[in-house]
């Protein structure tokens, strides 16, 4: 018999798997209310649009070209599109600056692969996206807390990092309504994290999955725009922006983009090749049709929907969340982040949760990327009606508490 481990690279034994994929298959159990995949929900996708775009495409002479090998940097429709899109949020770019991936986390892994040696280090927040953890983990990266509200030294970050003998690559980032917190950064400390990267001459990575979901108060410019700003254009830029339809319009066609300086992406391009060539045509085109026809009112369809529900779950924590729980107030976004009271183990919680009480969620541990966080844990609202989040959240809180009181 092989005896595999004695083969596999050493990054092998970093890689995990995901506990939100494993979790995802509580959706299949009817008597669960979960609040656990951070999906969107799929009564809400535009299927309509999707059939017609697909007859359109496949009825006319674009069929052959739409089912053929496409171009690495992606369909050019596409990428125009995007590049419009950016262009609404500040940042002048041109086709030649985007790169179509297969959702924004293929994007993640292609920044890991280009930038990180082993022991190199990335700057990310506490916590974080468990998915960009995965991505990084795959190229032995290490990790140091980026915070800017701390102020810490760009002397300080260079010191930690030496400590494992590699360079700080990158800051890794969500500024819009993060997975998991929910939360945003504001201008102040946007500015914070470009001042630090510029001392630390690394990039920063902006994963804005959640842009165009935003529920109340006013829309502040993505680093890259204000970095672009700052340096005189995109190609001047250290900054790299990961976008995704995924949220938007639709997950299951697997569609993201980078956008940054031309340099790089062709850098970015070699790297896809490598990979699986290109994203598949027929998606992108019909993505594009879509885009063009339907973004603005579908995302302020979308918006109404789930800004209602996160009203619902952020009332529904007021009345049944016991004291000492802490919760965030997200603008935007699909998340919030709870943190419970004494000494209690979300992970342990999770597993009488769904036995007893019927709701899932998911541990908070995963999310940081030195295993504190313990008593945290995300809860998603995203497809979830007002009566479930008020039944689910109310079972949850009696089931803190009775955790609670069992501590005493």
């Amino acid at each position: 018999m092989t005896t595999w481990d004695s083969l596999y690279a050493n990054r092998a034994t970093r890689m995990r798997a995901s506990e939100i994929r494993e979790l995802l298959k509580l959706l299949d159990k009817p008597d669960v209310i979960s609040f656990a995949g951070g999906i969107p929900d799929p009564k809400l996708f535009p299927a309509d649009e999707f059939k017609k775009a697909y007859t359109d495409i496949l009825g006319s002479a674009e069929a052959e070209r739409a089912l053929q090998y496409g171009v690495s940097e992606g369909s050019l429709r596409l990428r125009t599109w995007i590049a419009d899109h950016m262009q609404s949020l500040g940042v002048i770019c041109s086709p030649e600056n985007i790169l179509i991936t297969s959702g924004s986390q293929q994007a993640l892994d292609y920044i890991g692969k280009l930038f990180l040696s082993p022991d190199d280090t990335a700057l990310v927040q506490w916590p974080t996206y468990l998915g960009a953890l995965q991505a990084f983990n795959a190229y032995e990266a290490r990790y140091d807390r980026l915070d800017p509200g701390t102020n810490r030294s760009a002397a300080d970050h260079r010191r930690k990092a030496s400590e494992t003998g590699g360079d700080i690559k990158f800051a890794y980032l969500s500024p819009d309504f993060a997975n998991p917190t929910g939360l945003s950064l504001s201008l102040e400390d946007r500015r914070r994290v470009l001042s630090l990267a510029e001392d630390l001459s690394c990039a920063v990575i902006e994963d804005s999955p959640y842009e165009s979901m935003r529920y109340d108060g006013e829309p502040v410019p993505p680093l890259l725009a204000l970095d672009c700003e700052a340096s005189g254009g995109i190609e001047n830029s250290r900054t790299f922006y990961c976008g995704s339809f995924s949220k938007s319009i639709s997950p299951g066609l697997r569609l993201g983009w980078i956008c940054a300086a031309r340099e790089v992406i062709s850098r970015l391009v070699l790297i896809k090749q490598a990979s699986d060539l290109n994203t598949p045509v027929l998606n992108q085109d019909a993505m594009a049709r879509v885009a063009e026809s339907i973004y603005e009112a579908h995302t302020s369809r979308t918006r109404t929907v789930y800004k209602a529900r996160r009203d619902a779950m952020l009332a529904a924590l007021e009345r049944h969340m016991p004291a000492g729980t802490k919760w965030t107030k997200p603008e935007g976004g699909l998340f919030v982040w709870v943190e419970l009271p004494g000494q209690i183990d979300a992970a342990e919680l999770l597993s009488k949760s769904v036995e007893t009480a019927k709701v899932a969620f998911v541990p908070g541990r995963a999310f940081h990327a030195d295993g504190v966080g313990a008593n945290t844990m995300r809860l998603s609202f995203s497809c979830a009606d007002n009566e479930k989040i008020e039944k689910g959240v109310s079972r949850l809180g009696r089931l803190i508490v009775e955790t609670v009181t069992s501590k005493v």
